[in-house]
């Protein structure tokens, strides 16, 4: 088990460039199961999840090659293999082997899906999907001879759900409509790489067209990591430090702005920059986690440190409405809160040095930025949480002047 060692207190400032984006990075990798051809993904991240995906492609008989930030992934010739538990159950985005390999095989394993335990994570909407394309599950397999082409309307926004319908429909026979879907950036991504590879999809709005097509080897450059830009602002912010970020995707980003503006920063943002300068006079803050082109709920546990730092504020999830686990590690650092069902009260608090532990991805790094404001040593354990979504956290940081290491 991995640890964080910070010493916090320091006043953080410099330029940083944001790394490729995690969430649109993982369905890219999983569609390539599709694929009967070679297809470069450039601006990959270096980090724990994408390992974990590249793995459970190379189980199945990919031949993967890779430079730097580059991978080039071979999918001729694979062949169906039930995963590893332990591969699977490491990361939520192994939900994404039910679509791809349903499409590409006719059957897929359900297994104990992994990721971060901060709220019940159901896969119904992704069964479901599958059973529309013809899909059919009996003793925790999915199976179907063959994928026809339909309709599926989901009840409400899931990404996970619409990644696999997205999938499915692309592999299936035939002409398929996806309504209801979730719109974040990294589904764009996902269009955009498999039309790369021959397919032929389209989105207006919350609809998604799909006519199959053969799908040859694909090529697309990952966008940059908008949960990643949010914490380094937010560790920029909460130190009193003036931060450059660079490979931003500042069109995305524009809730997130505001919520930083609304609590104080003076920020200033213009093609893939965002420059934090300082705080021009905290205010109390309430934000809603909702699905894009909401507030992001990946940034919310961020949020909460901040407002704990200033002036207070509140914050309702209406996604996972139950991801407020992280408070109680934060409270470690005295951060005060009172929680009532998908909402948390944060008070404005003295944030003192402590030793926690990561309790998931986002919490983990909500975690770092408490540290970081706080006078003294701290200890955050099983770091691997963080590191799982997170690249070069350590070398970042101490690039901006943070002293910090992971043993």
């Amino acid at each position: 088990m991995k640890r964080i060692i910070l010493n916090g207190g320091t006043h953080l400032s410099g330029e940083l460039n944001i790394s490729g984006s995690k969430n649109a990075a993982l369905p890219i990798i999983f569609s390539c199961i599709l694929i009967n051809g070679v297809s470069k993904i450039s601006n990959l991240p270096n980090i724990g999840d994408v390992e974990i995906a590249l793995n459970l492609l190379q189980n199945l008989g990919a031949d993967i090659t890779r430079f730097d930030n580059c991978v080039y992934i071979d999918s001729r010739n694979l062949e169906y293999r039930m995963p590893t538990h332990e591969l699977v159950s490491s990361i939520r985005a192994s939900t994404y082997l039910i679509g791809a390999c349903l499409a590409r095989f006719g059957k897929c394993h359900i297994m104990p899906f992994g990721g971060c335990r901060f709220s019940k994570r159901p896969i119904d909407m992704h069964i479901d999907a599958a059973a529309s394309f013809g899909g059919t599950l009996c003793d925790n397999e999915l199976t179907a001879n063959r994928l026809l082409g339909n309709t599926v309307i989901f009840s409400k926004p899931s990404v996970g759900a619409t990644v696999n319908a997205i999938l499915m429909a692309a592999g299936a026979k035939g002409s398929s409509v996806i309504k209801g879907c979730a719109i974040e950036p990294h589904i764009d991504s996902l269009i955009d790489f498999l039309n790369s590879a021959g397919a032929n999809i389209c989105r207006i709005d919350r609809d998604i067209y799909v006519e199959a097509r053969a799908l040859h080897g694909g090529n697309i450059t990952i966008a940059g990591d908008m949960i990643e830009a949010g914490t380094y602002l937010g560790a920029g912010f909460i130190t009193g430090g003036e931060v450059l970020l660079t490979g931003c995707p500042i069109e995305d980003m524009s809730c997130v702005f505001d919520a930083f503006v609304s609590l104080g920063a003076d920020l200033a943002y213009e093609e893939d920059k965002a420059w934090l300068k300082g705080c021009k006079g905290a205010e109390y803050l309430s934000i809603t986690a909702t699905p894009y082109p909401g507030f992001p709920t990946d940034l919310q546990p961020i949020f909460a440190p901040l407002m704990a730092a200033f002036s207070g504020g509140d914050i309702t999830d209406t996604v996972w409405s139950q991801r407020f686990g992280y408070l109680n590690c934060l409270s470690s650092f005295g951060i005060s809160f009172v929680l009532e069902n998908n909402k948390a009260y944060i008070s404005r608090s003295d944030i003192h040095s402590a030793t926690t532990i990561a309790p998931d991805l986002r919490g983990g790094a909500a975690c770092i930025l408490a540290a970081l404001r706080s006078e003294g040593e701290s200890i955050i354990n099983s770091a691997e949480t963080i590191l799982r979504g997170y690249e070069s956290i350590e070398k970042k940081l101490c690039a901006l002047g943070a002293k910090i290491l992971i043993q």
